[in-house]
């Protein structure tokens, strides 16, 4: 009986939080529901009013939600690694891979001197800088044991930077280049639009094999096992069967799944804020504004440098590289006619490596840290 009372419960407080959601939604931005639904969670994660039926006591809503939320987001990040991206990566494997090198190393530099510069942690200091975006990096934030309203904070300027100077420094920096216009732009398109009975099966089995790897995956204790084991069971899933077919085949995959799962990170994200979370939050966001900056400059300069290099198209290489999201360059590359098809796979690839590869890398710098100062303590 008490778990029915806390399943309402937090069903109770997603809905309440979904409605900062639906409300910031309006404003066009692709990440409006888990901002405005982070947003509200936390707020009502502080006041605590008597309405919401929420125990003093009680430290957020179940993480049901959070492996919820990222099983959704991994299944579309999966889908997104078909034969497409795979071809992209296989035609310009060397500077794609040098440069999404040095956005990690650059971003783990910018960690750094968050981490060295202002009050916060270690591991919230290098969780908040990696480039996985706003929608993954808070639920492994959680994972790792950091603090996450920082590490959402960090993220979202982020983000915020990139979007609101990106788009307008291509335009008015950079001459025009012909892109792949709408041919690439086609290939953007979603499967929602091909409801049928093939592409709805393909989703139904696209759904067994992320709850399946994300089963195994958490038996072999991954870092984030929701969100990865789901990225690479649907991702195996479907360049297999798009590699049996000779062409990219296409699930029904509706864009309300992509809400859905902001709502229920952003709910449970903001549901475990307190407090005592943002001590000390002014220094902290000065300092990562000034990293952000630092980031984004290195990246855009580098971007430049490869496309010198590759002949890959100006624009494309900066939109390709920018530490921002997936969604947003993605649109912005669309807008601009430019090759969306390369810009999508080199973020999905980015996003991929660093919820894979940095998860770890985080739990040893805590171990070691750990180590560091009981050695501290014992010598005093």
């Amino acid at each position: 009986m008490k778990k029915d009372k806390h399943l309402l419960t937090d069903i109770w407080f997603i809905l309440i939080s979904a409605a900062g959601g639906f409300l910031l939604s309006f404003t066009g931005m692709s990440i409006a529901w888990m901002l405005g639904t982070l947003m509200a969670g936390c707020i009502l994660s502080i006041v605590r009013p008597r309405w919401l039926f929420m125990a003093p006591d009680r430290r957020g809503i179940h993480r049901r939600w959070l492996a919820l939320g990222q099983m959704i987001l991994g299944i579309e990040l999966g889908q997104k690694l078909n034969l497409s991206v795979l071809s992209v990566l296989r035609e310009q494997w060397l500077p794609v891979g040098i440069m999404l090198i040095f956005s990690i190393v650059m971003a783990l530099f910018s960690g750094y001197v968050l981490w060295r510069f202002s009050r916060t942690d270690m591991m919230t200091s290098f969780v908040g800088t990696a480039p996985g975006g706003l929608s993954a990096m808070p639920g492994i934030a959680q994972e790792v044991g950091a603090n996450t309203a920082i590490v959402s904070l960090i993220q979202l300027m982020r983000v915020l930077l990139v979007v609101m100077t990106i788009p307008f420094l291509v335009i008015f920096l950079f001459t025009k280049q012909s892109g792949a216009s709408q041919a690439a732009a086609g290939a953007m398109a979603s499967g929602a639009a091909n409801a049928g009975i093939v592409p709805v099966l393909l989703t139904a089995g696209f759904i067994l094999a992320a709850w399946l790897s994300s089963k195994g995956a958490k038996l072999l204790k991954f870092p984030a096992p929701w969100l990865l084991g789901s990225m690479i069971g649907v991702a195996a899933a479907q360049i297999g069967v798009s590699g049996f077919a000779g062409q990219d085949i296409l699930a029904w995959w509706p864009p309300e799944a992509n809400q859905l799962s902001q709502i229920f990170l952003g709910a449970t994200i903001g549901s475990k804020m307190y407090k005592s979370m943002f001590t000390g939050v002014t220094r902290v966001l000065t300092v990562g504004f000034i990293s952000s900056v630092g980031l984004i400059g290195a990246m855009i300069l580098s971007a430049v440098i490869v496309s010198k290099l590759t002949g890959i198209p100006m624009i494309t290489s900066v939109l390709a590289f920018a530490p921002g999201g997936i969604a947003e360059m993605a649109a912005t590359s669309i807008t601009l006619h430019e090759d969306s098809t390369f810009v999508v796979a080199v973020q999905v690839i980015r996003v991929i490596l660093v919820i894979a590869m940095l998860p770890p890398f985080y739990r040893l710098l805590h171990h070691l840290s750990q180590e560091g100062s009981g050695q501290l303590e014992k010598r005093t």
